[in-house]
């Protein structure tokens, strides 16, 4: 079996040996391969994830909640896709079939809410085709205005980091070519909307009228697992951006934990939309 000594591993991150014992004991992480002696094996993977950890205890997480965090950012990478990493998570997200004028209505709803009361907003949009962005691309930009970042995914030539908001190619064959989100994570809003399309032939239904597996919540600790997920994925293309968003989401409060004021507006704003058809 090929692998790194513990010793080796310690030397890489300026861990002790004795505190990465500790932490695979206390929190089962990092998980090292075992010898038929019983000797611990580590990867690269074990040491970048180890320094992740080391960087975020310096920005003054706890352990516990920086493995936390690495745990998190490394299911998301295995698992690229944001309506996957809720529906199918440790804690899954129930889902409906919705028909893309509603998802329309929602996303417009949660996208007015965020622009009218969000303060320096995460927000992270899938968009399947870039002309599916282009379309709403001056709402982003009234949002990226006051947000702290906005990420979006879609079928774009090249990767754009330059401008206020952050242009990521999707990935060949990768999950989020099926996929529609919408994630706003503030300090006083979280909204999130996550949709992946049903598959069909080509032309069986009007555009009106594809459907989508769908989950939407206000709830803010689910909304702040979809950034999670969403900044791991900005990761994958660029890891400065990734770096730079998951910073972003380490320093923030979770929003507000009861949401009654903006779930009553998000809704009305949907009934609205709905109605006005």
């Amino acid at each position: 079996m090929k692998g790194l000594a513990i010793k080796d591993v310690a030397e890489r991150t300026g861990i002790a040996a004795g505190t990465i014992r500790m932490w695979e004991q206390r929190y089962g992480f990092p998980e090292p391969e075992r010898t038929t002696a019983g000797y611990r094996l580590y990867s690269e993977d074990d040491v970048e994830a180890l320094r992740r950890v080391l960087a975020l205890r310096e920005r003054g997480l706890s352990v516990p909640a920086a493995v936390d965090r690495v745990r998190g950012a490394d299911m998301a990478t295995d698992r690229p896709s944001l309506f996957g990493a809720l529906a199918g998570g440790d804690q899954p997200v129930g889902s409906q079939i919705l028909a893309k004028r509603t998802l329309l209505a929602i996303s417009r709803a949660i996208e007015d809410e965020a622009m009218s009361r969000a303060a320096s907003p995460l927000v992270f949009g899938s968009f399947q085709r870039e002309g599916n962005y282009r379309a709403v691309e001056h709402r982003y930009r009234a949002m990226a205005r006051t947000a702290d970042a906005v990420v979006v995914f879609a079928d774009f030539d090249h990767l754009g980091t330059g401008g206020a908001i952050a242009e990521v190619p999707l990935e060949a064959g990768g999950a989020l070519g099926n996929e529609w989100a919408v994630v706003i994570d503030a300090p006083g809003y979280s909204a999130c909307l996550l949709a992946w399309e049903q598959p069909r032939s080509a032309g069986t239904v009007a555009d009106g009228e594809r459907t989508f597996e769908t989950i939407w919540t206000l709830d803010p600790r689910t909304v702040r697992r979809a950034a999670e997920v969403g900044a791991a994925l900005a990761r994958r293309a660029d890891d400065a951006l990734g770096e730079r968003v998951e910073q972003l989401l380490s320093e923030r409060p979770l929003a507000m934990e009861h949401p009654a004021p903006s779930l009553t507006s998000v809704t009305n704003r949907i009934v609205g939309y709905l109605d006005a058809r």
